[in-house]
């Protein structure tokens, strides 16, 4: 079990991290398309490589899951996904409302990280309640 610095510590990195590989991700994104739907696409690619990063650091060094099995491991990795939809809405309004608020990009990346920190800090709860019980901290 992790002490509570230590814990804090951990998710905190973990979370600055998954946030910078999502912006980085939305980068290249917008770099690479500046069609109509540039925003979403950006957004959508962001959360994905954002949530796996999270998701494997989460699963090892802060919540130091047994799953033995691939359908255990695939069985968490849904509901650590399913735990993820209401602060995926924080993050994307928080990033939509800041990106209408101007046309720099700047201003829609604040949005995303401001976002996904409110998001983060509710996400460890429902993660610690619902996706992993059995080694709750």
């Amino acid at each position: 079990m992790l002490s509570t610095s230590t814990l804090v510590l951990r998710y905190s990195a973990f979370a600055a991290l998954a946030t910078t590989v999502n912006i980085l991700t939305q980068a290249a994104c917008a770099l690479l398309y500046t069609g109509r739907y540039e925003l979403y696409v950006a957004i959508l690619a962001g959360t994905c490589t954002g949530l796996v990063t999270k998701y494997m650091l989460d699963y090892h060094w802060i919540f130091q899951s047994q799953a033995v099995t691939l359908c255990t491991y695939t069985i968490k990795f849904t509901f650590y996904s399913l735990t993820g939809v209401f602060t995926t809405c924080i993050f994307w309004g928080t990033e939509l409302a800041f990106a209408a608020a101007g046309d720099a990009h700047w201003l829609r990346y604040l949005g995303a990280v401001l976002g996904l920190s409110v998001g983060y800090v509710l996400k460890y709860h429902l993660d610690k309640y619902f996706v992993f019980r059995e080694r709750a901290v």
